[in-house]
């Protein structure tokens, strides 16, 4: 059954959508039955201030039927029906009639709950309901004693409806090299693009006009409410980290403690955020063909890194000749070698693969590489996910020239996933509906005041995903903001994964309030890197940080 929240829910106007999915558990409709006083009119350009009248009533949390647990960790499950848009009016609650799920997850503390976290684990496009477990197996137990744990699947992702839903086909192999050789493959590419932007708009309909990143904000103040909290803690890994600021900014009084892994640049909108991500992947790429030239014993794909990066090159190039089996080629194997860039776990299993290719002309590997990382059909509903809030979430180039010169000029200087990460973001270029402003932190159209609470920003300085600059930025926006930098760290999401150092400084904030002392400049806390993965050596069994999808996360690598 549905119980009603008196809810008043103000923000910036929200969007619609369509599908049906078979909840897991009873929801919780978020209503606007209590009329607000009707604001003064602001000034044009700013948004409507958020409003906090709200009436709750408990979430029907129930065993998960649909996630299997993680290690011993089983998770309860609830849904929450939103609005699919919220007036502008006084910041009511907008029209009722079109309404959409959102699908939760919690791990309760194991003692007494003094306080909940919100987790996030990037993307866009992830669903993110797992990420209660692994947290709280990633927590000390210290922290599992006194937090529950929620995650939630944004809206239209994942368990939460109505889904985007665009063209599966798009990434069936072997896809077109996304490199063009000449102006009529460009052309193709070009084309392809503006048939996945066309197909998702035809397939998914009113949703895509409510998908912005403030969207997502605004419900998750609605799940602070069904919770029945004052105020909720957050963690949020890569595009997680812009979630967390505009959330933070728009509802400032809702939050107590922020961590903020492997941030997103403030000042970057995501066009010019992508053209910074692909040098930064490349610098990824080049420190691991180092890794495997430090290891030429095990691998035998050269001495140095420029040995290792010709034999990788070249292999592309044979693949685009010849791809294996129907399945691999030149950008499926784009696709599955970016994982390098976001997590040192995964550099031992792309080495044996690229060598067992090389040396041996032994496909199997590879092809159980694409297998795990790759793009498949599966891979649809979390591209247009990702695609629905980066190209609404700012203004694209409409002209292809812009988008073609910028291409060929970072091609130059980084063709590891150049052209490749361009192609990723293509339909933004011809993305149906206009595109909001920027949400940007202290300015920018809206001037939205930079939130002065407690932050803790984390990064690794070799973080290929996320590139470290923006997260000095984002210490510079965050007036209560403190920094720890993980010096040498290669890893895309560094809390609680296994550094002492910034571990226990997270730990100290969340549990206790402690940030390190802010100085002059950041760091504020410097952090030795962990050790690189050794060849061959055992996997982690946690999840890699392929699984906290970048800004900008994996898919936009891709």
């Amino acid at each position: 059954m549905h119980e009603d929240i008196l809810a008043g829910i103000g923000g910036k106007r929200v969007r619609s959508a369509c599908t049906q999915w078979a909840a897991v558990s009873a929801g919780v409709l978020l209503a606007s039955l209590v009329a607000v006083p009707a604001a003064q009119a602001a000034p044009a350009g700013t948004p409507p201030a958020p409003t906090t009248r709200i009436d709750q009533r408990a979430l029907d949390w129930r065993p998960c039927e649909d996630l299997e647990p993680v290690g011993d960790t089983a998770m309860e499950c609830a849904t929450l029906t939103v609005p699919m848009a919220r007036s502008t009016d006084g910041g009511r609650v907008g029209d009722l009639a079109e309404t959409l799920q959102i699908a939760l997850s919690r791990v309760p503390a194991t003692g007494t709950a003094e306080h909940t976290v919100l987790v996030n684990p990037g993307g866009p496009g992830s669903a993110g309901r797992k990420w209660a477990a692994h947290t709280h197996n990633r927590m000390p137990e210290e922290l599992r004693e006194i937090y529950d744990v929620v995650a939630f699947d944004p809206r239209g992702m994942g368990a939460s409806t109505p889904n985007v839903t665009c063209d599966p086909a798009y990434f069936a192999p072997v896809r077109k090299d996304s490199v063009p050789a000449d102006a009529m493959e460009e052309r193709a590419l070009r084309e392809d693009a503006e048939a996945y932007a066309d197909a998702c708009t035809r397939n998914t309909g009113p949703l895509l006009d409510h998908m912005r990143t403030e969207d997502t904000a605004h419900d998750m103040d609605a799940i602070r409410v069904a919770l029945g909290l004052e105020q909720v803690d957050y963690l949020g890994y890569s595009y997680g980290s812009y979630l967390g600021t505009v959330y933070a900014s728009l509802y400032p009084d809702s939050v107590r403690a922020v961590v903020l892994d492997s941030v997103v640049d403030p000042d970057l909108p995501w066009y010019q955020s992508n053209l910074r991500q692909s040098r930064s992947l490349d610098r990824a790429a080049e420190n691991f063909f180092d890794w495997i030239a430090r290891h030429d014993g095990t691998y035998g794909l050269g001495t140095d890194g420029d040995e290792v990066s010709a034999a990788y090159y070249d292999l592309r190039a044979r693949l685009r000749e010849a791809p294996l089996e129907d399945t691999v080629g030149p950008s499926e194997l784009d696709g599955a070698a970016s994982v390098v860039a976001y997590s040192g776990n995964s550099w031992p299993s792309v080495a044996e693969a690229l060598a067992a290719q090389v040396n041996d002309a032994d496909p199997a590997p590879l092809l159980k590489l694409h297998d795990t990382y790759g793009d498949d059909a599966d891979s649809d509903p979390a591209f247009g996910g990702y695609l629905a809030v980066q190209c609404t979430d700012a203004p694209w180039p409409r002209d292809w020239d812009t988008w073609d010169t910028d291409a060929r000029r970072v091609h130059e200087d980084a063709p590891f996933l150049g052209w490749h990460n361009i192609w990723y973001n293509a339909p933004c270029a011809s993305w149906t509906g206009e595109a909001d402003p920027w949400f940007q932190v202290g300015d920018g159209p809206y001037e939205h005041p930079a939130y002065e609470g407690d932050v803790l920003v984390v990064h690794a300085t070799e973080d290929g995903a996320t590139p470290v600059e923006g997260a000095h930025s984002l210490r510079d926006r965050l007036p209560g903001s403190s920094l720890v930098i993980e010096d040498g760290g290669i890893t895309h999401g560094v809390a609680l994964t296994g550094n002492t150092c910034v571990d226990e400084t997270v730990v100290a904030y969340l549990k206790d309030g402690v940030l390190p002392e802010r100085g002059a400049d950041g760091p504020d806390v410097t952090c030795e890197a962990r050790p690189e993965p050794s060849p061959r050596g055992a996997q982690s069994t946690e999840p890699t940080q392929v699984e906290r999808l970048g800004p900008i996360g994996l898919e936009t690598s891709r």
